[in-house]
């Protein structure tokens, strides 16, 4: 099948709201970072292989027809060469309210400590992490980044493949770009500010182990559809 639109839009993004949206259009599934954990036993070795340079996106996205989130997101520019015919698109926001997320959640300390030293944390630094180095909580450096990082996502891509796109715009910008009809029911807002710092279930954190985190994945993909559901 291969991927026909890749979502470049870092984490904290909009892109839960992005996956279902491009669900509901009719590019699903949609890979998201909550995929990773809900098919870790297989999904986090594929992941390793990527991110140590030896990729099978193939084989990563096989069955998917759109992605979004983390990890893709930063592998968007190797994705875009694989996936050629594939439409990208930026979900961004203001730089200061997404370093304000990210620090709440998927870079706070209780996130990156809950999985130090496993095969998941491993994924992470080298997807997400190993960018940074220290600087990870640095105001200044991190939205700077970010700018720069965006506006490298703009200048490599010609227009005609690239949406820059906040889901407050609704329907019509995206369904225009993809050449699909607007829905009637409001685009899906949903959130998903899962609160990495404190618990998740019962526990500190993210899971580990690629067992529990593919069980708790597989009922929290349920409540967020049902939420954008109930949104449409």
């Amino acid at each position: 099948m291969g991927l026909e639109v890749i979502g470049a839009g870092l984490g904290r993004n909009a892109t839960m709201s992005m996956k279902f949206a491009l669900e509901q259009l009719g590019f699903g599934p949609c890979y998201h970072m909550l995929e990773v954990f809900r098919a870790a036993p297989a999904a986090i070795p594929q992941w390793l292989e990527a991110v140590n340079g030896r990729p099978d996106w193939d084989a990563i996205f096989s069955g998917y027809r759109a992605t979004t989130d983390y990890p893709a997101a930063s592998y968007w520019r190797e994705l875009a060469d694989h996936f050629p015919n594939a439409k990208v698109v930026l979900t961004t926001r203001d730089p200061d309210t997404w370093f304000d997320s990210v620090s709440e959640t998927i870079f706070h300390p209780n996130t990156i400590a809950s999985v130090a030293g496993t095969p998941f944390g491993e994924l992470l630094d080298k997807a997400i992490f190993d960018e940074f180095g220290e600087e990870l909580t640095d105001r200044s450096f991190m939205t700077d980044w970010y700018v720069k990082r965006n506006e490298a996502v703009v200048a490599s891509l010609p227009p005609e493949r690239l949406l820059v796109f906040h889901p407050k715009q609704g329907w019509k910008p995206l369904c225009d770009f993809l050449g699909m009809p607007v829905p009637s029911h409001p685009f899906p807002q949903v959130n998903d500010r899962l609160d990495l710092s404190g618990t998740v279930g019962e526990k500190k954190g993210l899971r580990a182990d690629p067992a529990e985190l593919q069980q708790w994945a597989e009922a929290y993909i349920a409540d967020m559809r049902s939420k954008a559901v109930a949104t449409a």
